[in-house]
């Protein structure tokens, strides 16, 4: 590994797929870095979490911010509301003012942006466009500007994946023959990285080779040995594809419109800077950039995905208080409670829900109908768990080791609704209690869970009980059910 000179670095973004990858590399160069959460507990169990300096702050509210970038030479901006907010535009110029207001003292600031169009862009490459207009003019700064980024857990990497396994023959629209350029993970944290050791470069495209998208489904089906018929037609607008999109993967569709909308213009990456500035870094080309993410799965060694991005949304707090619903069932079970909690923190994903298997796809699909992740999100690993990550249409909002599992609803739903689970010592075992909360958002919210009450006594008292059987299981050695 090349040595660098030691700098002290901040990272925003940390919780999201580049800046979970990117803080890990920073570490093994000697850097200190700082990270800045909204929520100290969305990176509690990562590899890297004590071995930052945790800021807690909101980049919309300057208040809590203030001093963030003292005694630091570099920062990585790597912020953007490409899914959550309803006015990205709007957020993501605030969230950079307030930060550019506090990074005067920074000798270098990276930014990774997207390639840009020769005529007109999406809204939001137009809004991340200025957003790196705004930091390079008022502080030094390099901003790169990627394709599509290829890699375990990507999100462009994730559509190409299930509309290529799911379907053999697609009906796509014209523009998938439209030329992209693809960048793989890897060489993508090569330049953010080496680019500390460089003075402000102003924007660096990058990418690898240039491909149509439809070369990039037809190669991956390659590299699965599996044979596709693409048939492209002048038909499906934007806004259907993307919808398309979100019904076949399991991209949502506030994510799968940008991602779309990126494909239907033709934007080529002017790569000469990069090559000249960073000779060392020769991108992969697709095919190998699939294989590797191909065999990252296979060993279960994704480190970070799409979904765990936080961007944009509001995590919100377990807390009793008036008017919150509360379901309680609990069982005793003989075994240490590092059993337990190996049985419910491994739930979801393919393992399933447990019982009502059925049910449980079809409230999936009908939250993707209005618009919901549905369970099409997965989980990163089948049974390793952090907070901050998603888990189908959960978002994880504590994990306490052997202890304690927390999962905050992001399902359409009239009101909040949390799942919990606790091993709780006790003699000659330990007692599991799951318990479901909700806080119903007017009149609809109260009907809509007295609705679901008499199903909630089948499931989870089923969840409950096929928990307590699987970490039996664990205890004698045998494996779980549905993780063979």
């Amino acid at each position: 590994m090349k040595s660098m000179k030691p700098m002290r670095v901040l990272v925003t973004g940390a919780t999201g797929y580049v800046g979970g990858r990117l803080i890990p590399r920073l570490l093994e160069h000697g850097h200190e870095v700082r990270v800045l959460v909204r929520d100290a507990a969305r990176i509690a169990g990562r590899s890297w979490s004590d071995q930052v300096d945790v800021w807690v702050g909101d980049l919309k509210k300057p208040e809590t911010i203030e001093g963030l970038c003292d005694g630091f030479d570099a920062a990585y901006y790597l912020v953007h509301s490409m899914t959550h907010e309803k006015d990205f535009a709007s957020s993501d110029r605030i969230c950079v003012e307030n930060f550019i207001a506090q990074a005067a003292v920074l000798k270098l600031c990276i930014y990774l942006g997207g390639l840009l169009p020769d005529d007109s862009a999406s809204s939001h490459l137009e809004s991340r466009a200025e957003v790196g207009r705004l930091l390079r003019e008022q502080l030094p700064t390099t901003e790169f500007r990627a394709g599509p980024v290829i890699g375990s857990g990507s999100a462009s990497f994730e559509m190409v994946r299930y509309l290529t396994e799911r379907l053999p023959v697609m009906v796509t629209p014209r523009w998938v023959e439209n030329a992209v350029q693809p960048v793989n993970i890897r060489a993508v944290l090569e330049y953010l990285v080496s680019a500390l050791e460089k003075q402000p470069l102003g924007v660096v495209d990058i990418g690898g080779e240039v491909l149509t998208f439809k070369e990039m489904m037809l190669q991956y089906a390659q590299a699965r040995g599996l044979s596709r018929t693409i048939l492209p037609l002048p038909v499906l607008a934007p806004r259907l594809a993307a919808l398309w999109v979100g019904l076949v993967t399991p991209i949502t569709n506030s994510l799968a419109k940008p991602l779309v909308e990126g494909i239907v213009t033709p934007v080529l990456a002017d790569t000469r800077k990069a090559r000249e500035v960073f000779p060392e870094i020769q991108p992969f080309d697709y095919l190998h950039s699939v294989e590797l993410a191909l065999e990252r799965i296979q060993k279960r060694a994704v480190e970070t995905r799409w979904s765990s991005s936080l961007a944009g949304r509001s995590s919100f707090q377990l807390a009793d208080r008036e008017g919150l619903v509360r379901e309680v069932r609990s069982t005793f079970v003989e075994v240490e409670p590092r059993f337990v909690f190996q049985s419910f923190a491994s739930i979801g994903g393919k393992r399933g829900w447990l019982v009502w298997k059925w049910a449980w796809w079809i409230r999936g699909l009908m939250d993707q109908i209005v618009g919901g992740p549905g369970l099409r999100r997965g989980r990163r690993h089948p049974t390793e768990i952090l907070a901050g990550e998603a888990l189908d249409f959960w978002r994880v909002e504590k994990v306490e080791l052997d202890r304690r599992l927390v999962l905050r609803a992001e399902m359409k739903v009239p009101g909040r609704a949390w799942l919990s689970f606790e091993a709780k010592p006790e003699e000659g075992g330990c007692r599991l209690i799951q318990t479901a909360l909700f806080s119903p958002k007017g009149l609809l919210g109260f009907l809509y869970w007295y609705a679901m009450y008499p199903a909630h006594q089948f499931i989870f008292g089923g969840m409950c009980r096929a928990i307590a059987a699987d970490a039996e299981r664990l205890a004698r050695g045998e494996e779980i059910r549905g993780l063979q």
